[in-house]
Parts: structure tokens; C-alpha cells; sequence
């Protein structure tokens, strides 16, 4: 099979811009990207054993271990082969040892252990990422609550995190997101928002404004209107001490 391959870059809120090889079908560095390494950076101060979950392009690992923060080799895993090899030929621009794999959620992770797990896996409801214009040709089996990744990854991070490991994980308001803190709250002692930032609906979704109505009224989903414009909003939260 043919790849069309493309070049982008991504500009951390510290540390320098990367310039990454990316493709069709490969999930981009975005908002929660940001929050997510801007989160890890609050709590972690030194180089220790990182898992970049869901890692498309390769991008936390990569930032993380350009500031410092990750021990090499480098450990990231994705659901797409085509994720994998962009984020292999990456680690290998900048000179970093990896160990990439491929597979689903934990499956690629047997008996492995890290002291910080970054969850970046779809976190969206999946009946919204068809419409959306972010999940071109990228799989988002969430359910239509978005909860059903992000429940499976809590409800099994415990069995690889280290002692006083941490586990960092994003909530979207275009998910069931009281529904997933439910899930983090029965799995870990600690559970601390650490970023958040609010961002309009996207001009794409605004046309499809009367099904995303239906799917807050039933609590799918979590809109705020203000000025007449749909906010949605992002927010990390950090896990800890499971139960």
C-alpha cells in the first residue's frame, strides 16, 4: 500500500518546535496535545519510565523527552501501523531510542510497568467524530458517550503503573465526561484536574447544532452557549493511588 506522507510542525508551550513526519490517516498534534504536556510538565521534575499512549506522530514522547522528562528508551503504542512508522522515523530524526509498538490500548504492554502513563486516545464521542473534521480516516470506537476508551484505559492502568505511578487523561465536553470521572473515581484514590481551557464548536459541527442539542439533553455530551456561540472544553486530569 501507497502512504501519502506529509511534513508538519508542532509548537510546545516550552521547549523547541518539531518538525514531524505525518500522514493520512494519522491523528494530529492538537489542543489536548497541549494540555497533556503542559500537564505532565506541572508534576513530573526528572527523567523517569514514560508510556505515550496513543502516541500518533510520536509527539508527547518526543516533547517530553526534548524537556527532560523521559528516560530513554522512549515507549509509545498505537492502534495504527501507519502511527507507529511515523512515530519510529521520528524518534530517529531527533536521535532517540524507542521502543514502539503496535496494538490496542494495554495490549502491547504485557507485564510492562511505567511511573507515567500519557493517555492520548480518542475521548470524543464516536457518533460526533464522524462528523467532525479532526478523525479523517482515523478510528474513534468510543461508543456515542466517549466513554468507552478512556473507561477501559482507567479501569486497567493500575496493572502498569509503578508504585505512586501517574496517570494523566484528558476529558472532552463532547463526551459523557461526568460518566468517565465516575470510572476514575472507583479505580483511583486521587484524581486532580490539572488543565483545562474552554475552545468554540468548531464551524464544521455548528451546522449538525440540532442533533448535539439531543445528545446533551440525554447527557451524552456537555455544550455551554455563550453569545450565541457553542463553548466546549478540554480539560487534563491526573490519577493516582488506585484503589
Amino acid at each position: 500500500m501507497e502512504y501519502k506522507f506529509t511534513n508538519i510542525e508542532f509548537s510546545p508551550r516550552s521547549g523547541k518546535v518539531l518538525k514531524l513526519l505525518s500522514a493520512d490517516g494519522v491523528f494530529s498534534p492538537n489542543i489536548t496535545t497541549e494540555l497533556l504536556i503542559s500537564a505532565v510538565e506541572k508534576r513530573i521534575h526528572k527523567p523517569v519510565k514514560i508510556l505515550d499512549l496513543g502516541c500518533g506522530t510520536g509527539v508527547v514522547g518526543l516533547t517530553l523527552c526534548h524537556n527532560g522528562l523521559s528516560k530513554e528508551p522512549i515507549y509509545a503504542s498505537d492502534l495504527s501501523a501507519l502511527s507507529v512508522l511515523c512515530s519510529q522515523e521520528n524518534f530517529r530524526t531527533y536521535g532517540y531510542k524507542s521502543d514502539i509498538r503496535c496494538g490496542s490500548l494495554f495490549d502491547p504492554w504485557f507485564n510492562e510497568k511505567f511511573d507515567v502513563i500519557v493517555d492520548d486516545i480518542s475521548g470524543i464521542s464516536q457518533d460526533i467524530a464522524i462528523i467532525s473534521p479532526w478523525f479523517d480516516g482515523v478510528p474513534c470506537d468510543t461508543g456515542v458517550e466517549g466513554a468507552g476508551l478512556v473507561s477501559e484505559i482507567l479501569c486497567n492502568a493500575s496493572k502498569h503503573l509503578s508504585d505512586s505511578g501517574y496517570l494523566f487523561f484528558p476529558l472532552l465536553s463532547l463526551s459523557n465526561v461526568d460518566s468517565i470521572l465516575e470510572v476514575a473515581k472507583n479505580n483511583f484514590k486521587s484524581i486532580e484536574l490539572i488543565e483545562r481551557q474552554e475552545w468554540p464548536l468548531p464551524k464544521e459541527l455548528r451546522s449538525h447544532m440540532p442533533f448535539l442539542q439531543e445528545l446533551s439533553a440525554k447527557g451524552f455530551i456537555k455544550l455551554e452557549m455563550r453569545f450565541g456561540i457553542p463553548i466546549c472544553y478540554t480539560e487534563v486530569y491526573l490519577a493516582r493511588y488506585p484503589n
